[in-house]
C-alpha cells in the first residue's frame, strides 16, 4: 500500500507519522511519500519521520519529493494537508477583516473566503494528477475550508472524502468524561465543516442511549469552557456546537478580543520555528509535546480510520466525514457537502439518515451553504462582483458596506493568488 501526503513539509506532518506507525495494524503502509514545494522543510519533517518509524519498528519506507507527480505516482490514497500562501497568507486572513469590523479567521468569513479562493484552484490542479497516475486513487482533504474544496473535488468528478478533526475531538473529550473507551462513543453530529452540532451522544452505537442530557449535566461548565461560551447558552440549547459556532454566537465579543492581541498566524509561525528546530535534532525521534499546541489534534487517528475503510482494509464502519448530502439534509441540494456520521467503504462514503432539524440550525446550515455556493463560484472563475456577492451571503458580514470593503481587501492581499485579479 502506498500513501502520499501532499504538504508533508507541514509541521502537522509527525502527527501523522505518529499515527501510522502506532496504527500499522490497522493501515499497513508499505510506502509513505511526503510532497512538498519547500524542500527544507521537508528534508526536516522528512529525517523526523523516518526516525518516528524507526523507533516504532515500522517497516514502512519513508520517501520525499518536491515533485507532485513523482510523489503521487501509483498512490492508493493521497492526503491533502495544504496552506497556500503559509502563515503569512494566514496572518492576512485573520486581520484585515477585523478593519471592518467582521470576525477574522482563516476558515469562516471574509479570511474563509480568501483560503477558498486560494486553495481551491491548486488542489483541482493537484487532483487531476492524481486521476491521470491512478483515477482509482482516493482523495482525503483536509485542507480549509474543507467543505468547499471537497465539493469542488467532488463536483469535478474526483474520488474524494473531506476530513476534519473536530468530531474526533469531541468523541475523545466525552469518552474521557464518562471513562468509557473511545470506541463506544458515537456522535449525532450533523451540519457542515466548521458549522456543526452534537446533537446526541450515544454510547455502543448509533443507536445506543443518548447520555447528552447527562454530560450537560454533570459536565456542562467543563464543556463550555472548552468552548468559549457561557455555561447558559449550551443549557438553553441542550446541544453541545462546534467552538467555530463561538464566530456566530459571540460575533462582536469575538471581534473586539481579537483586535487586542497577536493573530493565532503569529502565534504558529513562531510555534513553526521552535518546531522546525525540534526536527533537526538528529536524536529526537518522537513527536515533541509542543505540537499538540499547534493543532489538529487526533487527526492521525481520523486519518488511519478514514483510509483503512476507502482502501478496504478495516476501519471504523461509520465515520464522521464531509461528503455530499444525497438528501440527508431535504433542505439543502444534493450536491452540497455535508459533515455528518457516514457509513464508509471502498465505494465511498454513504451519510446515515438525520431526524428533522430545529430550524435554529436548519436556518444557519442552508444559509451558510448559500454562501459557499457562492464562495467555489467565485473560486472556480474568479471576478469581483463574484467575491462581492459570496461576502454579501455570508451571515458575518451580510451588509453592503461591509462586503464592499472586505472585496477590495481581500483581492488586494491576494493578488498574487489570483489569476483573474
Amino acid at each position: 500500500m502506498k500513501l502520499a501526503v501532499v504538504g508533508g513539509g507541514s509541521t502537522y506532518t509527525p502527527e501523522l507519522i505518529d499515527g501510522f506507525a502506532r496504527l500499522r495494524d490497522t493501515l499497513p503502509i508499505e510506502e509513505l511519500v511526503l510532497v512538498d514545494p519547500a524542500a527544507d522543510r521537508l528534508d526536516l519533517v522528512g529525517g523526523l519521520a523516518r526516525r518516528i518509524f524507526a523507533k516504532q519498528d515500522h517497516a514502512g519506507r519513508i520517501t520525499t519529493t518536491t515533485d507532485i507527480d513523482a510523489g503521487v505516482a501509483d498512490a492508493d490514497a493521497v492526503l491533502l494537508q495544504l496552506r497556500v500562501g503559509g502563515q503569512a497568507a494566514r496572518d492576512k486572513d485573520e486581520t484585515w477583516p477585523l478593519e471592518c469590523g467582521c470576525v477574522g479567521q482563516e476558515t469562516t468569513g471574509a479570511g474563509g473566503l480568501a483560503k477558498a479562493l486560494r486553495t481551491v484552484p491548486v488542489v483541482l490542479d493537484i487532483a487531476e494528477r492524481v486521476r491521470r497516475a491512478n483515477p482509482d486513487a482516493w482523495i482525503i482533504d483536509f485542507t480549509n475550508p474543507v467543505g468547499i474544496v471537497t465539493r469542488a473535488l467532488l463536483q469535478a468528478g474526483h474520488k474524494a472524502v473531506g476530513l476534519c478533526n473536530v468530531a474526533i475531538g469531541f468523541q475523545r473529550k466525552f469518552a474521557r468524561l464518562l471513562d468509557v473507551n473511545p470506541s463506544e462513543v458515537h456522535l449525532d453530529h450533523v451540519g457542515l465543516n466548521h458549522l456543526t452540532w452534537e446533537l446526541g451522544v450515544r454510547l455502543g452505537g448509533p443507536d445506543g442511549e443518548n447520555v447528552l442530557p447527562r454530560l450537560l449535566a454533570e459536565h456542562g461548565d467543563a464543556i463550555a469552557d472548552d468552548l468559549r461560551m457561557p455555561r447558559q447558552v449550551i443549557d438553553r440549547l441542550g446541544v453541545v456546537p462546534s467552538y467555530y459556532l463561538r464566530y456566530f454566537y459571540s460575533h462582536d465579543e469575538v471581534v473586539r478580543e481579537l483586535g487586542t492581541k497577536p493573530s493565532r498566524a503569529a502565534e504558529v509561525a513562531a510555534m513553526e520555528k521552535e518546531l522546525l528546530a525540534m526536527y533537526g535534532d538528529p536524536t529526537l525521534d518522537e513527536k515533541p509535546e509542543l505540537l499538540a499546541k499547534r493543532g489538529g489534534a487526533f487527526y492521525s487517528e481520523a486519518a488511519v480510520d478514514l483510509a483503512a475503510s476507502l482502501l478496504g482494509n478495516g476501519g471504523s464502519p461509520v465515520q464522521v466525514v464531509n461528503t455530499y448530502n444525497n438528501g440527508t439534509l431535504p433542505f439543502l441540494p444534493d450536491d452540497a457537502v455535508i459533515e455528518v456520521q457516514a457509513r464508509v467503504g471502498h465505494d465511498g462514503a454513504t451519510p446515515l439518515a438525520v431526524p428533522a432539524l430545529d430550524p435554529l440550525y436548519a436556518g444557519l446550515i442552508a444559509n451558510v451553504t448559500a454562501y459557499e455556493d457562492l464562495a467555489l463560484e467565485a473560486a472556480l472563475r474568479g471576478g469581483r462582483d463574484r467575491v462581492f456577492k459570496a461576502l454579501l451571503a455570508h451571515p458575518l458580514i451580510g451588509q453592503y458596506e461591509y462586503a464592499e470593503g472586505l472585496t477590495d481587501r481581500l483581492i488586494a492581499h491576494n493578488r498574487e493568488h489570483l489569476a483573474w485579479a
